[in-house]
């Protein structure tokens, strides 16, 4: 996945405004505290990323790809 994708996704599932604002707000638990910005800024991968706030969010895998995107495959080393 590619960052311009993942924010395409954070626009499709959570609305423009509300996903910017999470993105920027939410300290993700399993990424010791980062928000999603700090987390890409990091380098962490933005498929984990999305994994972590959609796991985080509650979000449904049903929901968490939009209605044109696939899943892309998970990094070997991710923990999920």
């Amino acid at each position: 996945m590619r960052e311009r994708e993942f924010w395409q996704l954070v626009e499709e599932v959570f609305g423009r405004s509300y996903g910017r604002a999470l993105s920027r707000d939410q300290g993700l638990t399993r990424l010791d505290g980062m928000t999603v910005v700090e987390a890409l800024d990091a380098g962490v991968e933005p498929r984990v990323v999305w994994n972590v706030l959609c796991d985080q969010m509650d979000v449904p895998d049903a929901k968490r790809w939009g209605k044109d995107h696939a899943a892309p495959p998970l990094p070997v080393d991710f923990q999920g």
